[in-house]
């Protein structure tokens, strides 16, 4: 079972990657198969087994891919220092960004809601 679910992952990944080569060579490959995996789930509206305990065994190693970042900030570290406002600018401004979408996004999907149950409460 984990064997099959294995291999609808690297499947996803494999058809994301010839989608990079073939038509989307700005957008990374393994980016583009967990769209198209993301697409996949959502159209099926379900995980199937095999798939879900594939991802579970996956997701209990997550936190050992967060090394190499942490280890690139520890030797960059006279970059980011002599980069500090920059970084800190870009980070304050995508942040705020984030939230005025983010914020938009929830008020619209709240006044959506609102209107569904008022249309039930009429034609109940």
């Amino acid at each position: 079972m984990l064997l099959r679910g294995l291999t609808v992952l690297i499947f996803f990944q494999l058809l994301g990657t010839g989608l990079n080569a073939l038509l989307l060579p700005k957008l990374p490959g393994p980016i583009l198969g967990l769209v198209l995996l993301f697409s996949y789930l959502m159209l099926t509206r379900q995980v199937s087994e095999p798939l879900e305990q594939a991802a579970g065994g996956l997701l209990r190693y997550l936190p050992v891919l967060l090394l190499p970042p942490a280890v690139g900030v520890m030797v960059h570290f006279a970059d980011i220092r002599a980069d500090f406002w920059a970084i800190t600018g870009s980070l304050v401004i995508s942040l705020l960004v984030s939230l005025v979408c983010v914020g938009g996004l929830m008020q619209w999907l709240v006044s959506r809601q609102a209107r569904k149950s008022q249309q039930q409460e009429e034609s109940s």
